[in-house]
């Protein structure tokens, strides 16, 4: 019926398993990056870009993976990315130890469609589990203080020990950007500018963007900055048509160019009469409109990123103009001043806003080493935003350091011992996949894993809600006191998100692969973003 070369799987033991068996060693590959202990992975991509890095949707997303099971559970874990910006490595781990339970259960003769049904039962009893376990809510979203203390655990996830240092500069940046309306905070505003050398860490906000460029002309510092923005070159027109010109004397010569000169003049005059002291051009600018520029005291930048240019828009408050001619006043920008800073050895410049109301962008400063570490830094740093923007929505917090999965794992094991059916079989093996958390946080940090599950689960039993793992001790301990929390959001879409995962490769029975067709690969599809 198919075409020759085409192949097909079929059954448990062809289609179901070898499935698993693939979702199994991608969850392998990134559960040891999980927590504060996590290891970080090497991964050289199909261009050889190196990336060093413990965040699981970097690692998934540069890695290519082939298997169409296993894909399932990266975009499972690109949808968390998407969604939420954190969590991605829970999905990822959670959805591989739920099949690597269920390839047990099928071992023993339970069949598939009795998994999906426990499974299915189970994930809705887990995430009522979870809304109880609710430990906190941030009430007021413009209390950098409260912001900070509950990013603090996003932030020692991925660089353990700069927490209490890059937790308080992203609820800075983020409280100095809310808008009145609190749902409609926008990731976008609180960008990150990376500059090599000095101690890891963030050490700079800055209320207004920061360009790792100087500006071009003799004019280095502007207060009261009234700023033109041009999406087109700043330099003089050429013709479209082709013609020759006859120059008889150099007389004619000499006045050939002054006309081009003087209409040059008369453009940049005209700019700066409208009061514009600095311009931004997203293309070329020539060196005799440059030389004006100088004479009139204009500061020139140049940025060479249609997006960057979008953002100076909306940090200074103009319009990108797209014809070079004097802007009209609601088409420019202000801010405080623009001004040259060195960090490090790297010349910046920074429109600053100053404390002005309103200001619409806000840049943290990062330092680092190397590239890589820079890289991960800002990684770590969006997903701090990500949980700030999740946090609009719905600022409760449950117990981390694997509690919260404890208290739900106690709950699906009483509630798989009340079912009749064969379904309890696999409440219970959902039950013990919730375990992988703490499992794999005690693996992580070098403890004794099966000694820290048991104390954790006497500290469920004994009534003890928050009992998670204190990695600093080395033992069981309360991780609301603690200040170990995580977003509720995040969790309830992970939790979701593995368990549809999981049980959409359980469903499957058979595998068909038509023949792959010859020549050249086709090239992946979408193009690149801004960064």
């Amino acid at each position: 019926m198919l075409k020759e070369g085409s192949k097909h799987f079929s059954g448990v033991e062809e289609a179901t398993l070898k499935n698993i068996d693939a979702c199994k060693q991608l969850a392998a590959t990134v559960r040891t990056s999980l927590g504060p202990n996590g290891m970080n992975k090497m991964v050289i991509n199909h261009l050889e870009k190196l990336f060093v890095t413990s965040d699981s949707a970097t690692i998934l997303k540069e890695l290519e993976v082939q298997h169409p099971a296993a894909r399932l559970l990266v975009l499972a874990s690109k949808m968390q990315e998407e969604e939420m910006g954190d969590g991605t490595n829970l999905v990822v781990i959670l959805a591989g130890e739920l099949l690597v339970k269920a390839e047990e259960l099928l071992h023993t003769g339970v069949h598939c469609s009795e998994i999906i049904s426990g499974y299915n039962k189970a994930a809705e009893v887990a995430l009522k589990a979870l809304e109880e376990q609710v430990a906190l809510t941030v009430d007021d979203m413009r209390d950098a203080t409260q912001v900070g203390h509950v990013l603090r655990s996003v932030i020692a996830a991925k660089q353990y020990g700069l927490e209490d240092f890059v937790a308080p500069m992203i609820a800075k940046a983020c409280v100095s950007v809310m808008p009145d309306d609190t749902s409609k905070f926008n990731i976008d505003n609180v960008r990150v500018a990376k500059i090599l050398g000095g101690v890891s860490g963030a050490t700079d906000i800055v209320r207004g963007m920061v360009l790792l460029r100087e500006p071009l002309g003799t004019v280095r510092r502007v207060s009261g900055a009234r700023i033109a923005v041009y999406g087109c070159p700043i330099d003089s027109t050429a013709t479209e048509t082709k013609g020759t010109v006859l120059i008889k004397s150099a007389d004619e010569l000499m006045n050939y160019t002054k006309s081009e000169e003087a209409q040059m003049e008369a453009t940049i005059k005209a700019i700066a009469d409208a009061g514009v002291n600095v311009v931004v051009c997203g293309q070329t600018i020539g060196e005799i409109a440059m030389h004006f520029l100088n004479r009139y005291n204009i500061l020139a930048l140049k940025t060479p990123s249609k997006f960057e240019l979008r953002r100076i828009c909306r940090t200074v408050g103009a319009t990108s103009l797209v014809r070079l001619e004097p802007p009209q006043l609601s088409e420019l920008g202000s801010c405080q001043e623009v001004v040259i800073r060195e960090i490090g050895s790297t010349k910046c410049t920074v429109l600053d806003r100053g404390d002005a109301i309103g200001a619409k962008v806000t840049t943290i400063v990062v330092r680092g080493s190397t590239g890589n570490i820079l890289d991960d830094l800002e990684r770590t740093i969006e997903d701090g935003i990500s949980v700030v923007k999740a946090m609009c929505a719905d600022a409760r917090f449950v117990p981390g350091g694997g509690a919260c999965e404890m208290a739900v794992a106690d709950a699906l094991h009483k509630f798989g011992a009340q079912q009749p059916g064969l379904d309890q079989y696999a409440i219970h093996k959902f039950a013990e996949a919730m375990e992988v958390v703490p499992r794999t946080l005690a693996d992580n940090a070098g403890l004794d894993a099966t000694n820290m599950i048991a104390n954790l689960y006497a500290g469920q039993h004994e009534g003890k809600r928050a009992t998670g793992i204190d990695i600093d001790a080395g033992a069981a301990g309360d991780m609301v006191q603690k200040g170990v929390l995580d977003l509720y959001a995040t969790k309830q879409q992970a939790f979701k998100l593995a368990a549809d995962a999981a049980i959409t490769v359980l469903r499957v029975d058979q595998i068909i692969m038509a023949k792959q067709a010859g020549g050249a690969k086709a090239p992946p599809q979408g193009g690149g973003g801004d960064d």
